[in-house]
């Protein structure tokens, strides 16, 4: 099997295992939870608090730079444990439906040299119940809507209510 053919068998497993329900990247841990005994997400009681922390003050209207300095100037490390956060991964943890209780797979894509947003090129398969939330729904939709409107983008949020 070469290179192209033994890449292609990959994705073809990966994709199987999102259609069937079997991957394990539904399961993939993130910052507020650990993963169980019996490889299921559980909550993380500290850095839960973290995480809703971090839903409240954007939603007070606190950029992700002064999240960022919230966070060092109360020793907080960031999930790579270094004492600074950037407001790249408070943006991606503001964006992550996995602290409502879902999984979104296959959100980007591999185009061979990097991973492009999947904009409908291919399924996205979304797991609901599949571990605790951490914050609600109505949490998560008013920090993506003000995300949206922050970046002047007020279309897409029509297209964000279609999704829960």
């Amino acid at each position: 099997m070469n290179a192209f053919e033994k890449s292609e068998s990959i994705k073809t497993s990966l994709r199987q295992g999102f259609q069937d329900g079997s991957s394990k990247m539904a399961r993939r841990k993130c910052y507020g939870y650990i993963v169980g005994s019996n490889g299921q997400l559980v909550i993380n009681s500290d850095e839960a608090q973290i995480v809703r922390w971090i839903y409240e003050r954007y939603l007070a209207g606190d950029s992700l730079g002064k999240i960022a300095a919230g966070l060092e100037r109360q020793g907080i490390p960031s999930p790579t444990g270094k004492s600074k956060w950037n407001r790249e991964a408070i943006d991606k943890l503001l964006s992550n439906e996995k602290y409502t209780g879902r999984v979104l797979l296959q959100k980007t894509i591999s185009t061979g040299a990097s991973q492009i947003e999947n904009g409908g090129l291919m399924d996205r398969y979304l797991y609901t119940d599949t571990h605790e939330a951490i914050i609600s729904d109505e949490m998560f939709m008013a920090v993506q809507q003000e995300k949206l409107i922050r970046t002047q983008n007020p279309e897409k949020v029509i297209a964000m209510n279609l999704i829960f």
